[in-house]
C-alpha cells in the first residue's frame, strides 16, 4: 500500500489544474486550531447551514454528537458542504456528550460553550493564544446540556443589543466562527494544519473530486 502522500500525488494527474490550484490554496487555509461541536441538533437545516459556515471559514473539523437526533448522512442539503470537511459522529454510546468531552481533551483542545454564563467573556475578548478551542452548540430548544455546561472550560457570548433574546444556533456559529479565524489570521500562532493532517484532508478531496478514485486506486496500489 501506498503512503497517503504517494496516492495524493498520483490523483492530482486525475483533475484539472485549476482544480489543483484551487486544493494546494485552499489547504493552506484549512485550521485544526478550532473545531466546532454540535450537540443533537435536530433540524437539518441548522447542520447544513453550520457545515458551511465551516468549510467557508477554513475550519476542518465538525463533531457532530447524536444522542437523542440523528444526523441525516443521506441528505442532499449539506453534502456541498461535508464533502470537504472532516465530520466526526459520536453515536455508539448512551453517554456520546462525554465521550466527545474526552476525546477532544486528550486531543489538547480547550472546553468553550457559547451560552451566556456568570463568567462568560464576549468572543471578540476570548483568548486565542491559550490553545486550541473547541466550540460547542446546544440543541435548538434547549441549548447545551448540563454536562457540557459542568465540564466546560470557559464560555463565550455574542453580544446583542435587541429585545431577542437568543440568535439562531446557525448565525451564532457563523459569528463565532468569523470572529475567531479572522482574529487567528492576524495573528502569529500556528493554526494551520500539520503536514500529516493535510495529505489526510487533500486525500479526501480528490477522492471526492474523482469518481472514479476507488477503481484509481486499487490500481495504484497493487
Amino acid at each position: 500500500m501506498k503512503t497517503v502522500k504517494e496516492q495524493v500525488e498520483y490523483l492530482r494527474n486525475f483533475v484539472v489544474d485549476d482544480k489543483n490550484r484551487l486544493f494546494e490554496r485552499l489547504i493552506r487555509e484549512r485550521t485544526h486550531y478550532v473545531t466546532v461541536v454540535l450537540e443533537d441538533l435536530y433540524q437539518s437545516h441548522n447542520q447544513s447551514a453550520v457545515m458551511r459556515s465551516a468549510d467557508c471559514y477554513g475550519i476542518q473539523h465538525v463533531h457532530l454528537i447524536e444522542n437523542r437526533n440523528r444526523y441525516d448522512s443521506t441528505s442532499t442539503v449539506s453534502q456541498g458542504a461535508r464533502e470537504w470537511l472532516t465530520l466526526h459522529r459520536h453515536k455508539e454510546l448512551e453517554n456520546n456528550t462525554q465521550a466527545t468531552l474526552d476525546e477532544l481533551r486528550r486531543e489538547g483542545y480547550r472546553i468553550i460553550a457559547t451560552t451566556p454564563h456568570t463568567d462568560d467573556v464576549t468572543i471578540e475578548e476570548l483568548d486565542l493564544s491559550r490553545g486550541p478551542m473547541a466550540f460547542f452548540f446546544g440543541t435548538e430548544l434547549t441549548g447545551l446540556s448540563d454536562t457540557v455546561i459542568a465540564q466546560a472550560d470557559e464560555f463565550v457570548k455574542v453580544p446583542m443589543y435587541g429585545f431577542t433574546e437568543s440568535l439562531n444556533i446557525s448565525v451564532c456559529a457563523a459569528l463565532v466562527m468569523y470572529s475567531v479565524t479572522r482574529r487567528l489570521r492576524e495573528s502569529t500562532l500556528d493554526w494551520h494544519l500539520p503536514e500529516e493532517q493535510r495529505d489526510e484532508v487533500l486525500f479526501q478531496w480528490y477522492r471526492n473530486a474523482i469518481k472514479a478514485s476507488d477503481e484509481i486506486l486499487e490500481r495504484f496500489n497493487r
